[in-house]
């Protein structure tokens, strides 16, 4: 037999996951999906999402410090160093050290890593065709425009 505040502990904890906390865990569980899927699909290329991350930002700026990546990445320098040193391993990069301070190294495109890119592009399309499936033009510019604004309440603190 159930007591009555067994009963109303039962009902406090339905109610305990509100709507607005399955939107987030939604969010979050999509973004994790999206991780493992591209971490899946890149690895025939022997690539994390992180190296094909840090390869487009290298294509679109060449040059780019460890630390000035790290920033566009999100990520410690540490994680951005052990990403750049397997993508030196492959040869898909290089490290050249900056002019005025031996401290500082540009990382640079390699020739091999020029003529990934393309397979890579392919790849990242596939992976982003499968998560906007059946999604309009509008909707995503709905979806774009309130993830900005998410991000941005989030900014302000």
């Amino acid at each position: 037999m159930v007591t009555r505040s067994e009963q109303a502990a039962d009902e406090t904890a339905a109610n305990f996951l509100t709507d607005t906390d399955r939107l987030v865990f939604l969010m979050e569980e999509v973004t994790r999906r999206l991780r493992r899927t591209f971490d899946t699909s890149f690895e025939q290329f022997g690539l994390t999402r992180t190296q094909w991350r840090a390869l487009a930002y290298l294509y679109r700026t060449p040059g780019l410090t460890q630390t000035e990546l790290a920033r566009e990445l999100e990520l410690e320098r540490a994680s951005v160093g052990q990403a750049i040193d397997r993508l030196e391993e492959l040869s898909l990069v290089e490290r050249r050290s900056a002019v005025n301070d031996r401290r500082v190294w540009h990382i640079h495109l390699m020739p091999a890593a020029v003529e990934l890119l393309p397979k890579l592009r392919t790849e990242a399309d596939a992976v982003y065709g499968r998560l906007l499936a059946g999604t309009d033009i509008d909707e995503l510019d709905r979806l774009s425009a309130m993830l900005a604004a998410m991000q941005d309440n989030l900014d302000r603190n």
